[in-house]
């Protein structure tokens, strides 16, 4: 009695560490299944428990609630399936097209899902039979004093032990996936939460030996639930961290934002001028043709300010940004046309490969062709006045519903250790620099719920990437 009760404590593990995981991945499609997994793991140690009930309950409702609780090992496999198929489906977004990556994704799909939910079925159905589980018999624990049931098996108890063995390989062949996971949270606490659900089925096979009291399990059970919780506790700190990072941040730019919205209605102030006057320039029957090209780049850009200024004082008021489906070729298009001048006096060449003829994103136009302006300026910058190749390449390719767009220049770089700070309001490494360019991006990116990084950087260049969800509703 007092080893069930035990054992049923050491079940109790999983739940509370599942409510943690809850907490973790809350909102995430992962959730639920991790859920229930860790359930079916405190089922396990019941199933377990109850065969130390002798004396207790009779040996007919111990077989009873050992059938009963079976369901726990049952469906631990298509639960680790459908795990495997939710982290495969929304979060390997980079997969290889290797004959292996090809494997993975034939296994892990929809229909063969379905089939390991009625399979997982049958086997449960069969072990409520004579045919998987016949009766119990009693045995003394080896080297101990102590007596539990252990389990007669039927003629198709072959058909579970299948089951189990088809369990390890899908943990094996899911801890193969998380490699390709590009969300660092997700990548260290799944491969850490299949290697241990691997080494802790392997410990639970061990139980098929009468000798050993069905107690090896348990013992796996507490020593999974430790790393898990040591992973939780850890990837947890890593994302509070950040995440305060991220608050102290936002603290600078809205402080910033304050100082700079009284300014907005002087400059608009100032561009009712500069509109005027390109107006009536344009108006001149002297002026050449050349000038009425520059007089059209003038108000052009007199004009983006203007949406700017809207938009911003827009956000001001009412804290929201307006999002519409636009194509992101044009917006660079605007964007590199904005800049030709200063591309010009640099002598600097900007490549934009359009993989795709159109290219719709559901963003705010004006705001995201500002932060191209941006990131074309400062790649100007960053090309230094010797050097010979002058380029910025701008590409842009589409995986699953994010969209990846790639700045790549030939300047000077950027130090691996500042590729984080770079983002920070204030902070600048140019003599005359205000550190306010590149976090106005990170802001405008982060609001369309994207991200924007530093991916390489040397002394020949640095490639920037922006991620964005093409659509309002993308899972990001």
């Amino acid at each position: 009695m007092i080893i069930s009760f035990l054992i049923a404590i050491i079940g109790i593990i999983p739940v509370v560490l599942a409510i943690s995981v809850l907490k973790l991945y809350s909102g995430s499609k992962l959730a639920i299944p991790l859920l229930l997994y860790m359930l079916s793991i405190s089922l396990w140690q019941l199933d377990i428990a109850v065969l130390y009930l002798k004396g207790t309950f009779s040996e007919e409702v111990i077989l009873w609630l050992f059938k009963i609780f079976r369901a726990g090992t049952t469906f631990m496999v298509p639960l680790v399936f459908y795990i495997s198929y939710i982290t495969l489906k929304n979060h390997a977004f980079n997969l290889k097209n290797t004959l292996f990556n090809r494997f993975l994704l034939f296994v892990f799909n929809r229909k063969f899902l379905v089939f390991s939910c009625i399979w997982s079925t049958i086997i449960y159905l069969i072990n409520m039979t004579e045919f998987g589980i016949s009766g119990l018999q009693d045995f003394k624990i080896t080297n101990s004093n102590s007596h539990y049931y252990f389990p007669q098996y039927g003629p198709l108890h072959f058909l579970y032990l299948i089951h189990i063995v088809s369990f390890i390989m899908f943990v094996a062949l899911s801890y193969m996936i998380t490699k390709n996971l590009q969300n660092k949270y997700y990548k260290d606490f799944l491969s850490t939460f299949f290697l241990c659900s691997f080494l802790l089925f392997v410990s639970g096979l061990i139980n098929f030996s009468p000798g050993t009291g069905s107690l090896y399990s348990s013992l796996g059970v507490i020593i999974f639930s430790v790393i898990i919780i040591f992973s939780f506790v850890r990837i947890n700190t890593m994302m509070t961290v950040n995440y305060n990072r991220l608050i102290e941040r936002q603290k600078k730019l809205d402080y910033t934002g304050n100082l700079t919205a009284s300014l907005v209605h002087e400059v608009k102030n100032s561009l009712v001028v500069v509109n005027g006057y390109s107006k009536l320039l344009s108006e001149l029957e002297t002026l050449p043709k050349q000038g009425h090209k520059m007089n059209g780049m003038i108000y052009t850009a007199a004009q983006q300010i203007n949406d700017l200024t809207q938009n911003y004082m827009k956000f001001i008021k009412y804290n929201s940004i307006d999002y519409k489906m636009v194509d992101l070729n044009l917006i660079i298009d605007n964007a590199i046309e904005l800049t030709k001048e200063q591309l010009k006096d640099n002598s600097v060449e900007v490549s934009f490969e359009k993989k795709y003829k159109t290219l719709k994103a559901h963003v705010n136009q004006t705001y995201l062709k500002q932060v191209f302006i941006n990131l074309i300026k400062n790649s100007i910058e960053a090309i230094p006045k010797d050097r010979t190749i002058r380029k910025i390449i701008i590409s842009i390719y589409v995986e699953a519903d994010k969209i990846y767009i790639n700045v790549i220049d030939t300047g000077i770089g950027i130090p691996k250790e500042d590729w984080e700070t770079i983002f920070d309001p204030f902070i600048s490494y140019k003599i005359e620099g205000t550190g306010l360019g590149l976090p106005f991006v990170k802001k405008i990116i982060f609001e369309h719920r994207g991200d924007i990084q530093v991916v390489d950087s040397s002394s020949n260049g640095t490639n920037l990437q922006i991620v964005l969800p093409q659509y309002a509703f993308s899972d990001f």
